[in-house]
């Protein structure tokens, strides 16, 4: 079937992970890139026994449902893949994918879905992204066939499953502030003053990547990773970067000689102002360095947060543990309404930033703990330590490891609040809980318009 042109097929709704569905001769058919309603011609690109997928190559019709895509990288970048569908039928989707993955994975009764928290941006609503700079720019197959020269050297985002491409970006719609300034007049400046880009294949070239955060108290981070130690070229790039752009409050560079981007394990070099950005969420006042991890929606995760705080019913006389706690930034929201609050964490950096955060707040009711999950929430942490009253617990998109489940049904707290970033995961260990659990209430969260993706949060009970 690979490369067979199937017609006239009618789009019927969208399945996971952003796909939509339609049916060929009794077998299910996911399209990239359309919406419900819309009659196309699909190409077929893979084939199974059981589904086959296709990119749509003929539109006969529209569907009601489909908007004007605002970004001209929009299908080729890979982000932002819902652009075509109106945000009202997103937020539609994203409470449905909820419901459904509770509804075959969680095997335990549940209640309605309430109504998801859609974003009051949805557009530039992000506070962090990642650039990489590349030899390598990836030409669609009109600009290869119409002959023309192009740069080949970019910055921007990677092609999907393609680690060697970059498109190259001249507007995005993630990030305001001085992010495409930065960005566009940093590319200038290097290709006009030969400055290499890095090649990805062979390991060589200055400019590797570039990332940019900013914070809702108007700040931002500039960091620059470097592929080589070349001191003149560095203090060229940085000295550019401190005079065209002064406001940056915090620019930052990294001398990378590794074969991968990460940089958890790199000296991080400042050039100009403080180390951190400062974020606000209420009264707190959060320390954002360049390791820390923090909700990429600034004003969507203090929704979230406010969600976690209310499903958990504090008075101030609880006992709050907070698994997964990352830089603290739930345990130190619901702290001043807790009587002690104990966060668990894996990454030893992470969990300085907590403790640091909570010092900043004045916050003497938390403690913080760094290790893995499974090993630290044992038989003596718990001998050492009150019982919970309530668990809150907001794990990666793996979700829960289940020793750290067997744990949680022994520990028998009245109270879990289960932030998810991955609703499958999340039902599967919510059904794992059911054992002694029951679920209260459920509440989608739109953290990443324009996008599949959907945070959600379960409150559940011990029965």
């Amino acid at each position: 079937m690979k490369n067979k042109v199937l017609e006239n097929l009618t789009i019927e709704r969208i399945a996971s992970e952003g796909k939509s569905v339609t049916h060929y001769d009794g077998k299910v058919v996911f399209v990239q890139q359309v919406a419900p309603g819309d009659v196309v011609d699909v190409r077929i690109t893979r084939g199974k026994s059981s589904f086959m997928e296709g990119e749509a190559i003929k539109f006969h019709k529209y569907s009601k449902d489909r908007v004007e895509p605002f970004c001209s990288h929009f299908g080729v970048c890979g982000g932002c893949k819902w652009q075509h569908i109106n945000y009202d039928l997103q937020l539609s989707y994203k409470r449905q994918q909820v419901l459904d993955q509770f509804s075959r994975i969680a095997k335990v009764p549940i209640p309605e879905v309430l109504p998801i928290i859609g974003s009051s941006d949805t557009k530039y609503y992000r506070n962090k992204l990642d650039f990489t700079f590349s030899n390598n720019r990836w030409l669609t197959r009109e600009q290869i066939d119409s002959g023309e020269e192009f740069e080949r050297n970019a910055l921007g985002f990677h092609i999907p499953k393609r680690f060697d491409k970059i498109v190259d970006i001249e507007h995005c719609y993630l990030q305001g502030g001085i992010s495409n300034d930065v960005r566009n007049e940093l590319r200038t400046f290097a290709l006009e003053n030969n400055i290499t880009f890095f090649d990805m294949i062979q390991q060589v070239g200055l400019l590797r990547n570039l990332i940019i955060r900013t914070s809702s108290t108007g700040e931002t981070m500039v960091i620059v990773q470097f592929g080589e130690d070349d001191q003149e070229g560095i203090q060229r790039v940085m000295g550019f970067l401190a005079k065209r752009f002064p406001e940056i409050t915090s620019l930052l560079y990294i001398i990378n000689l590794k074969k991968n981007e990460t940089f958890h394990d790199q000296d991080i070099h400042t050039f100009m102002g403080r180390d951190y950005i400062i974020e606000r969420m209420e009264d707190l006042e959060f320390r954002v360095g360049p390791k820390s991890f923090y909700q990429t929606n600034s004003k969507q995760a203090y929704e979230l947060y406010k969600v976690a705080r209310e499903f958990a019913g504090l008075t101030g006389n609880e006992v709050v543990f907070d698994l997964y706690t990352g830089t603290g930034t739930i345990a130190n929201f619901v702290a001043k309404k807790a009587k002690q609050v104990i966060g668990i964490e894996y990454v030893e950096a992470a969990i300085e930033d907590a403790k640091l955060n909570a010092s900043v707040n004045g916050l003497e009711n938390t403690l913080f703990y760094a290790g893995d999950m499974k090993d630290i929430l044992n038989d003596g942490f718990i001998a050492e330590h009150a019982a919970p009253d309530v668990i809150i617990t907001d794990p990666p998109r793996a979700g829960m490891h289940e020793d750290v489940v067997k744990m949680l049904l022994k520990l028998e707290s009245p109270k879990i609040v289960y932030v998810s970033c991955n609703p499958a995961t999340q039902a599967r260990d919510v059904a794992l809980l059911g054992e002694k659990y029951q679920v209260d209430k459920i509440q989608p969260v739109d953290m990443f318009p324009q996008t599949y993706h959907v945070e959600n949060v379960v409150l559940l009970t011990l029965k």
